[in-house]
């Protein structure tokens, strides 16, 4: 079975990279070559001039992409993956498996674009960030047919520590989106959280003790409290990703007619970071926001 991976960024190389040890002879590409340096000269591993390229060497094409139109692009233009498929010249993949956080309609589109050729996608979008696409502890959520789920799952336990299948072509990306919607208000209730505790004269590193022991915890509050207290901003899910996962949902809600007050209120908190200049930093950085409001920095010792 050969693989092909497009996309090498903070997810994608990664999990590229656990395909490898695995053992599966593998495929690579992305638009900016120097993020392939770290595939040069491995073994079983080839460096594709386009994506076209890469489709044509393999049985099964993962991709990992930033947002809707890098999607596009990938899959769409010239030397798309949708090109590779439509040649008559050299061969095609079976399958191709999009990780990218997109609209649903993108997905869609692009499944049916794929289908004309007799080629099957599935929409199989990630939670997680960096650490965890390094450990291979991520979470696929798909879309698709399920015939095509189960022959990737093997796949997924490379990659991941489960994978849920969530229905027909597009469901995976629904599911993420109303996902990443939670993540970004239980991530603002924290910062709200540890700003109030530290202009109260609080120990916010014991708060979140407390958070640990009781119904406050979360993944946020594991994985992103500590970064906050530590002010560690270096990126695993950039502020600006998140807030475009924000935007997506909140069309996909449009399109629903239904009512999202949280989201619009969590989605102006995450502008107002991107407008601040954080939005290349972790999303953790949004407490930022508070503490420029408050005059309070968390971590910082108080005299109360």
């Amino acid at each position: 079975m050969k693989l092909a991976f497009i996309g090498l960024g903070t997810m994608g190389k990664p999990m590229a990279l656990n395909l490898h040890k695995a053992g599966y002879p593998l495929t690579v590409y992305n638009r900016n070559r120097d993020k392939t340096k770290d595939f040069e000269g491995l073994p079983s591993v080839r460096i594709a001039a386009s994506p076209a390229e890469a489709a044509q060497q393999a049985d099964i094409v993962f991709t990992m992409l930033t947002d809707d139109r890098a999607v596009e692009e990938v899959y769409l233009g010239e030397q798309g993956i949708v090109s590779a498929c439509a040649s008559s010249a050299g061969s095609k993949p079976r399958i191709v498996v999009d990780c990218s956080t997109i609209y649903t309609e993108t997905s869609q589109k692009l499944a049916q674009a794929l289908a004309a050729y007799g080629v099957e996608m599935l929409d199989a979008p990630v939670t997680g960030s960096e650490p965890q696409a390094i450990e291979g502890n991520l979470t696929f959520i798909v879309g698709g047919k399920s015939e095509i789920f189960d022959q990737c799952a093997p796949f997924f336990d490379i990659m991941g520590k489960k994978a849920v299948y969530m229905g027909g072509s597009g469901a995976g990306s629904n599911t993420k989106l109303a996902n990443n919607m939670l993540v970004a208000a239980n991530l603002l209730a924290l910062a709200e959280s540890l700003v109030m505790i530290q202009k109260a004269g609080g120990d916010p590193e014991r708060f979140l003790e407390v958070l640990a022991g009781g119904g406050g915890r979360s993944g946020m509050a594991e994985m992103k409290g500590p970064k906050m207290l530590s002010r560690d901003f270096s990126a695993q899910f950039m502020t600006q990703l998140m807030h475009k996962d924000l935007k997506l949902a909140n069309r996909l809600a449009e399109s629903l007619q239904v009512p999202v007050p949280v989201l619009s209120s969590v989605k102006q908190v995450f502008q107002t970071a991107c407008n601040s200049g954080w939005g290349g930093e972790d999303m953790s950085a949004v407490i930022k926001c508070y503490e420029e409001w408050t005059g309070t920095v968390v971590g910082q010792k108080t005299d109360n």
